[in-house]
C-alpha cells in the first residue's frame, strides 16, 4: 500500500481536525441550546419586589431609542426609579427623554445631564456622574439601546435577595434596525456570540456579564471599588462581573433574554464594531479567543474538506453542517421573531466575515470606540491589571 508524501500526511491530519473540531462545536452548542432551554422551562420564575433604581447612560439619539426607553416606563414593578445620563446640553437623546417625563408624569425619571469626565471611558464616566442621583439600594444598569419585555426588573432583580450573589446578567438577541450590514449584525449575536456564551455556561462558567443588563446592590459595588474603579476601563461589563466574582460572589445568568438594536448600515460600521468587539474579547479571554475559530462551522469545515477530501471527512462535514443549521432554526423559534428559517442563507458569510474579523482582531489591540481610540489591553481596572 503507497505511503503518502510527509506534506500530503500532514494536511490530511490538518484538515481533518478542522473537520472534527467545527463539527464537534456546532454539535455540542446544539446539545448546551437545548440544556439552557430545558434549565429555564424546569426553572421557577422568581419574582422581586425591591425598590431599583435604573441607570441608562445615553449618548445620541439612536434608532429606536424611544421605544427601547419607553420598555423600560412600562415596568410592573412596583417601585423604581429610571436615570438617565448624558454630558452635553445639546445632546439629541434628550427631547426622548423629556417626551418620556412629559410621557409617564408619575414614573420618577430623572434627567441628568453632567460634563465630568473621569477617565477614557465615557459611559463609565456617564454612570459616576448617575450614581448621586440613585434613591435605592438595588442597582439595574442596562445600554441606552436594549429593549425589554413588562416583567424584566421583576425577574432580573430576584436572584439579588440571595446574599452570595454578586451580579444577574442578561444574554440579549439582535433587533435588526435596517438592511444587509444590520440582518448580518444579528447573526453576530444570535448565531456567534450567544451559542458560544450557552455553551460556557452549560460546562459551569459564570465568567461573564453583559451590558444589555448589569443588577446588583449597592454594597456590592461599593466593595469592588466602585464604579470609579472602572473608569479608565474599556470592558466595563465583564469587569464588574469578574470583580465580584474576585470578592466572593456568585454570578447569576438571568433566564430572561432582551433585545438589543443592530443599526450598521455599511461594512465599515459593522467591522468597527465588531472588532472592537473581538479584540475586546482578545484582551479578556486570550488563550480562549485564539481557538474561536472552530465556531466559524461554514469556512472551516469547507476548508478541511479541501485540505483532506475523504468520505469521513466529507460525514463529518454533513454532521457539523446539519447541527449548525437545527441550532439556527431552534434559537431562531425560540425568540418568536421571524420565519426559523429567515436569513439561514446569509449564514456562510457570517461565518467567512468573522473569520477575517478573527485574523485582523489578533494582529493589533486598537480599538474605536465613539470617536475615541483605545487600546483593549491596556484599559483594565488599574488595581488587578
Amino acid at each position: 500500500m503507497p505511503t503518502l508524501p510527509v506534506t500530503d500526511m500532514l494536511l490530511l491530519w490538518i484538515g481533518t481536525g478542522l473537520n472534527l473540531a467545527a463539527a464537534a462545536y456546532a454539535c455540542v452548542s446544539l446539545w448546551a441550546w437545548f440544556r439552557c432551554r430545558h434549565a429555564q422551562a424546569g426553572r421557577p420564575a422568581g419574582r422581586a419586589i425591591h425598590p431599583v433604581s435604573v441607570f441608562k447612560p445615553l449618548h445620541g439619539a439612536e434608532p429606536r431609542l424611544y421605544e427601547n426607553l419607553r420598555s423600560f416606563c412600562l415596568q410592573d414593578h412596583a417601585n423604581y426609579q429610571l436615570l438617565l445620563g448624558v454630558r452635553e446640553a445639546d445632546d439629541p437623546a434628550i427631547a426622548v427623554v423629556e417626551r418620556l417625563i412629559a410621557e409617564f408624569p408619575a414614573l420618577p425619571i430623572r434627567l441628568v445631564v453632567d460634563p465630568r469626565i473621569h477617565g477614557a471611558n465615557l459611559k463609565v464616566s456617564n454612570l459616576i456622574n448617575l450614581r448621586p442621583h440613585a434613591q435605592h439600594d438595588w442597582l439595574v444598569l442596562a445600554d441606552s439601546d436594549i429593549s425589554v419585555s413588562v416583567d424584566y426588573l421583576s425577574r432580573v432583580t430576584a436572584p439579588l435577595a440571595d446574599a452570595d450573589v454578586g451580579i444577574v446578567t442578561c444574554l440579549y438577541h439582535g433587533v435588526a434596525e435596517g438592511g444587509f450590514w444590520s440582518r448580518l449584525g444579528c447573526l453576530f449575536i444570535d448565531d456567534w456570540f450567544a451559542p458560544s456564551a450557552r455553551l460556557a455556561h452549560a460546562f459551569g462558567s459564570t465568567r461573564f456579564a453583559f451590558g444589555s443588563t448589569i443588577a446588583l446592590r449597592r454594597e456590592t459595588l461599593d466593595a469592588i471599588g466602585g464604579f470609579e474603579i472602572l473608569c479608565d476601563t474599556l470592558a466595563d461589563d465583564f469587569w464588574l462581573g469578574e470583580l465580584s466574582r474576585r470578592a466572593g460572589l456568585r454570578t447569576v445568568l438571568s433566564d430572561l433574554v432582551v433585545g438589543t438594536e443592530v443599526s450598521e448600515t455599511s461594512f465599515h460600521a459593522l467591522w468597527t464594531h465588531e472588532l472592537r468587539w473581538l479584540r475586546t474579547i482578545r484582551a479578556i479571554a486570550p488563550a480562549g479567543f485564539a481557538m474561536t475559530f472552530v465556531c466559524f462551522t461554514w469556512p472551516v469545515l469547507v476548508l478541511g474538506l479541501v485540505l483532506a477530501p475523504t468520505p469521513p471527512n466529507a460525514l463529518l462535514a454533513l454532521l457539523g453542517g446539519g447541527a449548525r443549521v437545527v441550532r439556527y432554526v431552534a434559537q431562531r423559534r425560540g425568540t418568536a421573531r421571524t420565519s426559523p428559517w429567515h436569513d439561514l442563507g446569509l449564514t456562510p458569510y457570517r461565518d467567512l466575515l468573522l473569520l477575517f474579523e478573527w485574523a485582523m482582531a489578533l494582529t493589533r489591540w486598537r480599538v474605536e470606540w465613539r470617536g475615541r481610540v483605545l487600546h483593549a489591553r491596556k484599559h483594565a481596572p488599574t488595581r488587578y491589571s
